[in-house]
């Protein structure tokens, strides 16, 4: 590969060729997982009919191509047949020495804000440890003798009372439950990471999401049977795949709705990692709800301990998925607008030396 090729390839952000008909002439490896599709498929289709842009820039293309200058758009929403709008900026500009040729350049903002989410994630869950720690030690304890001393009055006060005794008695067992669920972050061991079918990982959560939480719900599978295998913790990963498909039902209303869980392989990927290299993460896992959404005022916040959506939420189950997802050195993101909310894991495939010891 020639030096010029090596940097095509090696661009982070999905790039294509157009001729003056606007037809894909060349894509780099970042736009073929864009898109979701080979460079052999892609070359010669329209590349209007590949990605759609809102709001449309055809136009002012042309007119880029016809004066010979570059194109820049910021705030554009950028979909594809396989995927929902992501927010780009696009960069157009002429390739110099042939005319009629265009560079389209899509830059998609989720890329940095996965990567912030990603440490900011990791932070917010060693807070929490802490937090646990220092709960379980001065609350528990103070919470058995409030209910033991409760129960000894409600042997000797009318019935009247008792109905308040057994109000504290009550209340301090879900305190104590929900402090129970607060030290799940301190307890959590590391990942035993081995090669994983992330199909039968999905497989056993939609089966007892069927059988329990979600059975109100129609789950629809969209697999990607050349997948390879990922590299995790398949009980960690479980409950993952588990939180999240509980929280996809109880975002819906009593009459259901319908839960997309999707995979995919997009080796553009790339998380940068402690000591400077960076981590490939193509291993892709969609799980997407018709729901209502995420309320505005906590879409930033949703994977902070403590935040919820849901009246009665304790804010943990979402802190506790980002920080397995962030022990297997791998992304979560979530996009959401009323009637499609998108929850992202990107995960690291088996090495070769991790497969040969199986």
């Amino acid at each position: 590969m020639s030096f010029n090729g090596a940097i095509w390839t090696s661009l982070p952000v999905p790039a294509f060729v157009v001729d003056e008909h606007d037809r894909v002439t060349d894509v780099n490896s970042a736009g073929e997982g864009f898109v979701n599709a080979s460079s052999r498929t892609i070359t010669g289709n329209n590349i209007w009919t590949l990605i759609q842009i809102d709001p449309p820039i055809a136009d002012t293309m042309a007119r880029s191509r016809d004066n010979g200058t570059p194109l820049f758009v910021n705030d554009a929403d950028v979909g594809t047949g396989h995927r929902g709008p992501l927010h780009c900026s696009i960069q157009v500009a002429p390739v110099q020495g042939h005319p009629g040729k265009m560079l389209m350049l899509l830059s998609p903002r989720e890329l940095a804000g996965r990567m912030t989410q990603n440490h900011s994630v990791k932070s917010a869950a060693q807070s929490a440890i802490g937090m646990a720690e220092m709960m379980a030690h001065e609350i528990k304890n103070p919470l058995a003798g409030i209910t033991g001393a409760a129960q000894l009055l409600s042997m000797n006060v009318g019935r009247e009372d008792v109905e308040l005794t057994d109000l504290i008695v009550a209340e301090c067992q879900r305190i104590v439950k929900l402090l129970e669920q607060v030290e799940q972050f301190g307890n959590l061991s590391e990942p035993d990471r081995k090669p994983v079918n992330l199909h039968d990982v999905l497989d056993r959560a939609r089966r007892s999401a069927q059988l329990g939480f979600g059975a109100h719900m129609t789950i629809v599978e969209d697999y990607d049977p050349s997948l390879p295998m990922a590299y995790g913790d398949p009980d960690q990963l479980l409950q993952v795949v588990l939180n999240l498909l509980k929280n996809a039902s109880e975002a819906a209303d009593s009459k259901g709705g319908c839960i997309r869980i999707r995979t995919y392989f997009e080796h553009s990927f790339r998380l940068r990692n402690k000591q400077g290299g960076a981590s490939s993460l193509p291993l892709q896992i969609e799980i997407s709800d018709d729901g209502p959404g995420l309320p505005d005022k906590i879409k930033g916040d949703i994977f902070d301990p403590f935040v919820s959506g849901r009246e009665n939420g304790t804010g943990l189950g979402l802190a506790l998925v980002s920080k397995i997802i962030s022990d297997h050195g791998g992304w979560i993101t979530v996009t959401s607008e009323p009637g499609c909310t998108i929850f992202r894991l990107s995960l690291p495939r088996a090495p070769r030396d991790a497969l040969q010891s199986e």
